[in-house]
């Protein structure tokens, strides 16, 4: 069972791929959708909302692009997620205020502080181990 939805495992894979890549050079919002095989338009919103919450640093111009604005180790999924999505008073169906909301804060409370012990950084080197696991024998 997936819990994120399709934007919030895009907005961490985007984080995800700016710290994998982003060694001393910007990644471009171009660069980025051309990996993930999607128009850069539809990064914008994101990435923006991203630098909003200083997590990413846009930086302007013709070798501009968009790099880590704190270290790997102090960017947490949970801080991906609130930077993308609305808070529970931010969402508008009665309905949902009155009743999903509360019935599942348990789990969404467990969820969350769950995901604030993941770092960037994790990710990271968990990346590494994966490529240095590769087995290239022919």
């Amino acid at each position: 069972m997936n819990f994120l939805s399709r934007r919030q495992t895009l907005a961490i894979a985007a984080v995800l791929d700016i710290a994998l890549n982003a060694r001393g050079v910007p990644v471009a919002a171009k660069a980025l959708a051309a990996r993930f095989d999607m128009p850069a338009r539809h990064f914008e919103t994101l990435l923006q909302a991203l630098v909003k919450a200083n997590i990413l640093k846009g930086l302007r111009g013709p070798k501009g692009g968009y790099e880590l604005a704190r270290e790997r180790r102090r960017i947490s999924l949970a801080d991906i997620l609130n930077a993308i999505e609305p808070t529970d008073s931010e969402i508008a169906l009665p309905l949902a205020q009155k009743l999903i909301v509360p019935a599942l804060e348990p789990a969404s409370s467990a969820f969350m502080a769950r995901l604030e012990t993941i770092h960037i950084a994790h990710l990271c080197q968990n990346n590494e181990l994966v490529r240095s696991d590769a087995d290239f024998t022919i």
